[in-house]
């Protein structure tokens, strides 16, 4: 007989009833090679013929089981097949079709191309979706036999279902699989949801409690599907998180302007790469907040730690409350937490004895007024601080009882500062004794700075500023007035100006300055401050144009103050008598060094430059600053004696209002602006003191030390006491300076290199990150871009990278790859700025922009004895072997990080594909590794999207990254290429 078709052939074998292998080579005469069995859709077929009557042919099943063994169908166009079956009355016809998927259900594979796994993803899907609904139609029928008194078959068959499902779904390959089939086909996922809610219904009232459970089981099992990706466990062994810890202290000394959404981000960072629980992570916080109250140097540092810790912080944690899922389990954690901080009794006694009150008390007030814990909790808690508090050390001596606790004053200056912001934006022009009133109370004791910790801790300070800014501006010239208006001007002119020097150099000069000004817009306090102010790490010249005004207005200046008793003040323009003082002084100066002026002149001058308005004096010591720099050993005695003569106060009846205060202010502007000059001349200048040091955290490093030995000292005695302290934070930051980013990065990963103690290499981890947070986004460039590529490059350094310090260097490059991933597309940091920011042309040197001119780190590879061609898999010769998602999201190239992660990515995947083993190889996986346990998931906002889709074939090798949800993790499954070679990793495992 000449066969025609396939339908045929099958016929043609049951009425001769051939044996299975028999019926195989027939089959195998009758087509030819060419078209595969697929194609001629043999499964459909055989099961189409096989289900004709009641009950299903044993003869064409045997066929079919045949194919199955042998391969001659593909387990995809078998699911299909089932899938298309939907008579669940015929019970036999169902059983068998459940004892073909049990062949293979558990152990699904794919050798073929992308597009044939894909098909096994989505033929998954519709078999699981025939299973829901073969479930649900057996239990449908066991209710209906229930009634009418014959349980047993439906019993029976419903049994089956179940155990199909629960063994299709407990193998996590088949779960990854439906999980790309999910992303392919929403639709059918949805239909999916609704069997399951169908099902659940029916099975609500199934007496049969084993069947029920069993159920239960598999459809939790499918609700996991979508959510494989975003469970990971917490460390719930470990009560210390340094991490965590330097950060507060690093945010609280050195950034309390920062904007609180990007501290929150990083917080939920580290919380999310180092799996804290969150009841750990509030307390975390809570003991760094109070850590950096104890040991806050007394005065501005003290005060920034209250307002940093009473008004920033708990609305930290409201921002932290909207990323965690649920309200009322945050609001546990934060109860769960202070609970955990009750029982930290030594440290509560020493932050209450230092702050003259119980601190713990005002915590949970101001908790509990943003919602964070409810009332019974805040006065449950209360009341347990307070019957501890019974025993601690005595509190009040009798000399501080009546001093009110700065945390107090802070609570009480945050409304304050809001209604000096409306008062500064009224009309100057109409009431400008009344302002006066307010600035003069502003300056009077600690008053200033508890008010600028304050709005610097509640964002307003940059709108503090500005009012300032503009309040200086307008009062700089006044027309046609009399006595009093003019010295009120002078007096509005000169305090808003020390205020905001004071606020520059306490907060930085960002703080002052606006985002887009241009020309004649810029107002003379930002000109004169970006010009002519001393900051650290500013080098000014005395010779600039600034310094150089109008040649008549220097002229009538300089004889204004030599020849008038007192500095006058109606209609003086004080902006031009700023800029033109520098000048001026010059001129006395010369006219001094050549012995035309004696010195009983330069006194009196110098009581005229600061009689009336401090801001001159500041002005004239700020040239005098930047004059000293550039003098001989020899020249600078004058220069240093007319510092020393403008910093004294003059003890005169005949001053303006409010000049005690303002000479305060003026002395630790003086002070902080000489500093620098003093050191590098070795001069000393008394500046008279307020009994607190204005600059606590200056001159750290200890003298003719090399700074290499002060970082290697500083790093272990931190690593030895596993936290950091506000003092080793400064010194780290002065040696980032010092020694640029490179060397201090260089020189501390050589530290943890030689970390041979697990535990210690961790800590240390945890440490490095935190100190790496000074400018994590240089760091990374420099450890990503130049000393990762040469150490996997160089096999001398290959041996470095053994465990544990391998583990942890992997550990700590992914922590700071994800950090300036999900940070860098916003602004650098206040205190990153200053700081020299690396050129980019570096990096495009490093990584040129177009593939055919080879990168310096391409040649590297290729000198290895490896073909770079070696990346890419035979199967997959089509695609590009450094084609990433990033290529298909199309990242921008020109910024330096994205290239140096490319780059790194295309390194690792040349070590995974060439022939030489070795620690490097390891260390590779150790990375990887990591990647996968940071990660929520590989998608569009990872730094996983610049790992070539050839590296996911190579990875899957390796022994312990060959886990399906390594897989997901892994490659970006919002893209169709994605999940296509996903499905191929998976389907192959």
């Amino acid at each position: 007989m000449k066969v025609v078709n396939l339908k045929q052939a099958i016929l043609q074998a049951w009425k001769e009833r051939w044996s299975d292998y028999q019926w195989a080579i027939n089959m195998k005469k009758f087509f030819p090679k060419g078209a595969t069995w697929d194609i001629l859709n043999l499964a459909d077929a055989l099961l189409e013929q096989a289900m004709i009557g009641p009950s299903p042919n044993p003869l064409i099943l045997s066929y079919l089981k045949y194919a199955i063994s042998s391969q001659m169908v593909s387990y995809s166009s078998v699911l299909t097949a089932i899938s298309k079956f939907d008579d669940f009355s015929r019970d036999l016809c169902v059983q068998a079709l459940l004892d073909i998927m049990d062949m293979f259900c558990d152990r699904l594979s794919c050798h073929g191309k992308a597009e044939e796994c894909i098909g096994l993803c989505r033929a998954l899907l519709s078999a699981l979706h025939w299973l829901l609904r073969c479930t649900a139609a057996s239990a449908e029928r066991l209710r209906e036999g229930l009634e009418a008194g014959t349980p047993a078959a439906g019993e029976k068959q419903l049994a089956m279902c179940l155990q199909r499902l629960e063994k299709t779904l407990s193998s996590t390959k088949n779960r990854a699989l439906l999980h790309i089939a999910k992303l392919e086909e929403a639709s059918s996922w949805t239909a999916i949801e609704h069997s399951l809610l169908k099902l659940g219904e029916i099975l609500a009232n199934l007496s049969n409690s084993q069947l029920r459970s069993q159920a239960e089981q598999c459809s939790t099992l499918i609700r996991s599907i979508p959510m494989m990706l975003s469970v990971h466990a917490e460390q719930m062994n470990k009560t210390g998180f340094p991490t965590v810890h330097a950060v507060i202290l690093l945010e609280g000394t050195m950034n309390l302007t920062g904007e609180t959404q990007s501290l929150v981000e990083q917080l939920t960072m580290v919380k999310r790469m180092q799996h804290i629980p969150t009841p750990l992570f509030v307390l975390e916080i809570w003991k760094a907040c109070f850590v950096g109250l104890i040991e806050s140097p007394e005065g501005t540092e003290e005060l920034k730690w209250t307002a940093f810790t009473f008004l920033k912080i708990p609305q930290v944690l409201v921002k932290l409350k909207k990323y965690s899922h649920g309200d009322k389990d945050f609001t546990e954690d934060v109860n769960c937490a202070f609970e955990f901080l009750l029982k930290l009794t030594p440290l509560l006694d020493k932050a209450d004895q230092r702050c003259n009150c119980d601190c713990t008390n005002f915590l949970l007030q101001e908790c509990g007024k943003q919602g964070l814990l409810s009332e019974a909790s805040v006065n449950s808690l209360m009341a347990k601080r307070k019957a501890d508090r019974e025993h601690a050390p005595q509190q009040k001596s009798g000399e501080n009882a009546n001093i009110q606790p700065n945390i107090q004053l802070i609570l009480r200056a945050e409304p304050t500062v809001t209604n000096i912001l409306k008062t500064m934006d009224a009309d100057h022009s109409k009431s400008p004794e009344g302002l006066l009133g307010v600035l003069g109370h502003m300056l009077s004791g600690k008053s200033l700075d508890l008010l600028l910790a304050a709005a610097a801790a509640t964002g307003k300070l940059k709108s503090f500023a500005r009012k300032f800014i503009n309040l200086n501006e307008f009062t700089t010239y006044g027309s046609e007035e009399s006595t009093k208006p003019a010295s009120v001007r002078a007096l509005l002119f000169d305090i808003s100006f020390l205020m905001l020097c004071h606020v520059a150099q306490t907060y930085g000069s960002e703080v002052i300055l606006s985002e887009s000004r241009t020309g004649a817009d810029v107002p003379f306090f930002e000109t004169w401050m970006q010009t002519c102010m001393p900051e650290e790490g500013k080098i000014l010249n005395p010779d600039h144009p600034c310094f150089r005004p109008d040649s008549t207005k220097v002229e009538s200046l300089v004889a204004l103050l030599n020849n008038s008793s007192e500095m006058k003040l109606v209609q003086m323009k004080w902006h031009e008598a700023c800029l033109s003082i520098s000048a001026a002084i010059l001129e006395i100066l010369n006219a001094w060094e050549n012995g035309v002026l004696a010195f009983e002149s330069i006194q009196k001058i110098t009581d005229n430059i600061k009689g009336k308005v401090c801001s001159l004096a500041v002005c004239a010591v700020a040239w005098l600053v930047a004059h000293v720099r550039m003098l001989g050993l020899d020249e600078r005695e004058k220069s240093l004696q007319m510092i020393r003569q403008l910093a004294g106060p003059l003890f005169s009846e005949n001053t303006l209002q409010f000049y005690n205060e303002r000479v305060v202010i003026m002395n630790s502007i003086l002070e902080r602006m000489c500093a620098d000059v003093l050191q590098q001349t070795a001069t000393q200048i008394k500046f008279p003191s307020t009994g607190v040091d204005t600059m606590p955290y200056w001159n750290l490093l200890p003298p003719k030390r090399p700074i290499k030995e002060v970082l290697t000292d500083i790093f272990a005695k931190v690593l030895e006491k596993g936290w950091v302290d506000s003092r080793s934070i400064h010194i780290f930051d002065t040696l980032l300076h010092m020694g640029g980013v490179y060397w201090f990065c260089n020189n501390l990963i050589k530290e943890l290199l030689k970390e041979t103690r697990k535990e210690h290499a961790l800590r240390a981890v945890e440490l490095l990150y935190s100190i790496f947070c000074l400018d994590m986004q240089q760091v990374t460039l420099v450890l990503l871009g130049h000393i990762l590529p040469g150490l996997l490059t160089d096999s001398s350094k290959w041996h470095s990278l053994m465990d544990p310090p391998g583990t942890a260097l992997a550990k700590l490059a992914v922590w700071c790859a994800l950090s300036s991933y999900s940070s860098h597309k916003g602004q650098a940091s206040t205190r990153q700025k200053k700081r020299h920011r690396e050129d980019i042309e570096d990096y495009i040197s490093l990584f040129p922009l177009d593939d055919v001119q080879p990168s310096k780190l391409m040649r590297l590879l290729s000198s290895n004895e490896d073909d770079a061609n070696i990346l890419s898999s035979p199967t997959d010769r089509s695609m590009s072997s450094s084609l990433s998602a990033s290529q298909l999201h199309t990242v921008n190239m020109r910024d330096p990080l994205n290239r140096v992660l490319a780059n790194l990515f295309l390194l690792i995947s040349s070590i995974l594909g060439s022939r030489t083993a070795g620690p490097h190889t390891q260390f590779v996986q150790w990375f990887m590794e990591e990647c996968v346990d940071c990660l929520e998931q590989g998608g569009r906002g990872s730094v996983l999207q610049f790992m070539p889709f050839t590296t996911v074939s190579e990875l899957v090798k390796v022994s312990a990254m060959s886990s399906p949800k390594v897989v997901l993790a892994i490659t970006d499954l919002s893209l169709p290429l994605g999940r296509q070679v996903a499905a191929k990793a998976i389907a192959a495992l």
